[in-house]
Parts: C-alpha cells; sequence; structure tokens
C-alpha cells in the first residue's frame, strides 16, 4: 500500500511539473537590437508577451523595464510604466524611468559610510548627499542579458559585474537580475549578489506605475493600500532622521484603501519637504519569504496592482520631481503626479542608523531578494 502511494506522489509530481511547463511554453519571448552606446556596443531588448496578452520588454541598458502592456476591466491593453521608446532618450534621463537601481538605492547622508572602521567615500549627487548609487550607478550600465525559462513563465536574466571601488563602494560585486512574466500576469523580478570584499548593498527597480496608461491622467485618483503600521520620517533633504514613527494619525496612513491626492496637500510637514510623498514605508511582514505588502487600483481602467517582495521597507514616490519636460513614449509630457514608484528595498541611509536592517553583505554571503508585481482587472 505504501509502495502505491509512493507512485501516485511521484506521479502527481510529475504531472504538476508537465502542466507547469505547458503553461510556460504558452508565453513567447523575442531578443532585438534597442540601440548603440556611443562606442558602438550594442543594446538588447527582450519583449515577452504570455498567454493573457500581456507583455512586457526589458533593455539591457539599466535593467530597464521599458514597457508592461497590461489589460483593463474590458480586455484592452495599455502601457501602465512611464518611459521612452529609444535608447538616445534612456541615456540622457535623470528619472530613472524603470531602472535597476544599485549599488545602494535611495540616498547616503553626505556620500559617506563608515564600516569595519574604515570609511568610504561617494559621489553627492543629489546636493550634498548620495542617491542611486551615484553619477554612474546600476541604471547607467550595459548589463549582458540572457532568454530564461523557468516553470512559471519566461523572461530574461542580466548579469553586471560591479567592479572593487566602483562609484567609491568596496569589493568586486557579481549581481543577477531576473524579471519573469508569468501567465498570471506577474512581472517577478529576483536579485542575488556576491562580494569578495565586506560591502553595503540595496537594490530596487524604479519602475513609475500609471494604471490608467502612461502619459494619461495623474495618478492622484489612484486608490492604494499599504500594509504598513510605520514609516520612518525625513528632514528636509529627505534623509532619514532615524526615527520610526507611527502612521496613525498622520497623512502616511495608507492601512486602508485611499486616493493618493486625498491628504497630499495636507498641511503636514514631511510631506511639505518632500512635495508630496517620498518616504520609506516599513513593512507589515511576518518571517522573511513573500509577503503582499501594497495594492494599488485604479477605478476607470479598473486595472489593479499587487505588490509582493521579501523586502523590509517600500519607497512610495508620487512623481514630484517630474515638470513636464520630459516626453514620453506617448508623446504627451509627463507632469508632477503622472506616475508613481513603489520601490521595494531596504531604509535609506541605512549605514548611519543601527536600528535599521543591515545591508552590509560579507564575501561567503549571498545576498537575495523578491518582488512581484501582479497584475488584475475588475
Amino acid at each position: 500500500m505504501k509502495l502505491i502511494k509512493l507512485y501516485l506522489i511521484v506521479a502527481l509530481v510529475g504531472l504538476l511539473g508537465f502542466c507547469a511547463q505547458k503553461e510556460s511554453s504558452k508565453i513567447s519571448i523575442q531578443k532585438e537590437k534597442f540601440g548603440e552606446m556611443s562606442d558602438g556596443e550594442v543594446v538588447n531588448s527582450f519583449t515577452v508577451e504570455n498567454s493573457q496578452g500581456m507583455e512586457i520588454k526589458i533593455i539591457e541598458y539599466g535593467g530597464i523595464l521599458v514597457s508592461a502592456k497590461v489589460p483593463d476591466k474590458n480586455g484592452n491593453l495599455d502601457d501602465v510604466v512611464l518611459g521612452y521608446d529609444n535608447l538616445k532618450d534612456y541615456l540622457n534621463d535623470n528619472a530613472n524611468f524603470g531602472a535597476i537601481i544599485g549599488r545602494f538605492a535611495n540616498r547616503i547622508k553626505n556620500g559617506e559610510f563608515t564600516l569595519d572602521g574604515k570609511k568610504y567615500k561617494l559621489p553627492t549627487n543629489t546636493g550634498s548627499n548620495h542617491i542611486h548609487g551615484g553619477t554612474k550607478g546600476f541604471d547607467d550600465v550595459v548589463w549582458k542579458g540572457k532568454k530564461v525559462s523557468r516553470k512559471n513563465g519566461k523572461g530574461v536574466q542580466l548579469k553586471y559585474v560591479s567592479e572593487d571601488g566602483e562609484q567609491g563602494y568596496p569589493g568586486k560585486l557579481n549581481v543577477t537580475v531576473t524579471y519573469i512574466l508569468t501567465n498570471n500576469n506577474e512581472i517577478s523580478i529576483s536579485y542575488q549578489a556576491k562580494t569578495n570584499k565586506p560591502t553595503i548593498l540595496n537594490l530596487t527597480n524604479h519602475s513609475y506605475f500609471n494604471l490608467a496608461g502612461e502619459g494619461n491622467q495623474s495618478i492622484l485618483d489612484h486608490k492604494i493600500r499599504i500594509q504598513a503600521k510605520k514609516f520612518t520620517p525625513a528632514n528636509k533633504n529627505l534623509i532619514p532622521t532615524g526615527e520610526i514613527r507611527s502612521v496613525t494619525g498622520t497623512p502616511m496612513d495608507f492601512r486602508d484603501f485611499k486616493k493618493i491626492g486625498k491628504d497630499i496637500d495636507t498641511d503636514y510637514k514631511q510631506l511639505e519637504d518632500a512635495g508630496g510623498y517620498d518616504h520609506n514605508w516599513v513593512l507589515k511582514k511576518n518571517g522573511e519569504g513573500l509577503a503582499k505588502v501594497a495594492t494599488l487600483k485604479e477605478d476607470s481602467s479598473g486595472r489593479k496592482m499587487q505588490v509582493h517582495t521579501t523586502q523590509p521597507g517600500m519607497q512610495f514616490y508620487t512623481g514630484n520631481f517630474l515638470d513636464s519636460s520630459i516626453v514620453g513614449k506617448s508623446g504627451k509630457p509627463y507632469p508632477k503626479n503622472s506616475g508613481l514608484c513603489l520601490e521595494t528595498q531596504h531604509y535609506p541611509d541605512s549605514p548611519h542608523h543601527d536600528n535599521f536592517p543591515s545591508t552590509v553583505l560579507r564575501p561567503g554571503e549571498k545576498f537575495t531578494s523578491k518582488t512581484i508585481y501582479k497584475f488584475m482587472s475588475e
């Protein structure tokens, strides 16, 4: 009897594996030339389409998510991420549209940190502070991409080697980022890294979302729920003070669905200093696995996006620095609040705050994280 049960279990596992492979086979992926760097280096794009008609495009420059065409409640596709349709504009971009951010996402005070008693100096590229990896971060380099297939989908694996001392960071860092599109309309982003010297690391994706479609209406009418009881207040330069503050009774409380524009102009210093929302939320997570941490929805299209992550924090940014000077893929300008970012990451300026989760990576350790953006309509 036990032997029969064992055979049944083996057969079931095999059947499930076959079904997963069959689902993955319904997803297509095309590799094409997207453009060339000034030195002639070719930058390729990878376009992935699933059985639901959803399509994403990633390029090797900056590991950028160029587009995500998602069905609305009537099955109509719209591109829901801001960006450009050519490499030249990405090379001149200062908004980090859709890019992989590193070595350290977000801000580091005074562009310096101390690790194991040694002080390291980084480029200062936002006032007197360091942001998003410096003057040439991971968003400004060419990654090496290849098509990959997983049980639940297909996509692209991107690799980059950041040499010891690059932008002032210690250690030779080997980084792999993998984008996978599933037939459940999920964009899965997995990060892995190893170093040969102690260093600090904070990786994220900097996509700007607008569920009504890029170049369309403001995101202020979007509704969002963030499953977080606390956030990290910042000073006028958007550097965390080290305090971890309750959202209760503040405009930062999104534990129930609320229109983004409802409180954005409230007389609240955190919002006044940032020109809107540009803060890190302390995520309500149990354990180290994936957890749903936010849900975004837009009523006119019926689109909804869930954010699942293994990361301890999420920067919610409402496109406060956009000013209509940028014209996107649709040929329309991007004014303030035309897109929003939900950047899953560690807390900003972590090296200066012992009460924040550590961002130190040492030789022999492997950094891993995963974020899923799941789309649906209702």
